[in-house]
């Protein structure tokens, strides 16, 4: 049984920082291109940032220089590491997997509310 487990949202102040940690079982992870997305209330969802299965990272504009996506194979966990946080952050984050056999999972979502 597939199983991507989200953690570590929060509210946090403008300027904070936030780690969001995903737990994947069932499914080879080592081989999957991992991505967190995120949705915004009355928005569509949107990649956020993204570690595709040769290493590379992607990040959207909006994020670059203050998210880091990173894995720990070992671990079968993927990280999404968000400093200088804004309101505009806010949303439920979530973490997409994309296995070698372009199998497609999805966690069920963390909530992160930027706010002072």
């Amino acid at each position: 049984q597939v199983q991507l487990v989200e953690s570590g949202g929060d509210l946090v102040q403008p300027g904070g920082s936030l780690r969001l940690s995903c737990a994947a079982s069932g499914f080879t992870f080592s081989s999957s291109a991992m991505s967190w997305y995120r949705q915004a209330p009355g928005k569509q969802r949107e990649l956020v940032a993204a570690f595709t299965r040769i290493g590379f990272t992607n990040y959207a504009d909006s994020v670059k220089g203050r998210f880091t996506i990173s894995r720990d194979n070992a671990k079968n966990t993927v990280y999404l590491q968000m400093n200088s946080l804004k309101p505009e952050d806010t949303a439920v984050y979530y973490c997409h997997a994309n296995t070698l056999r372009q199998l497609s999972y999805w966690g069920q979502g963390t909530q992160v509310t930027v706010s002072s």
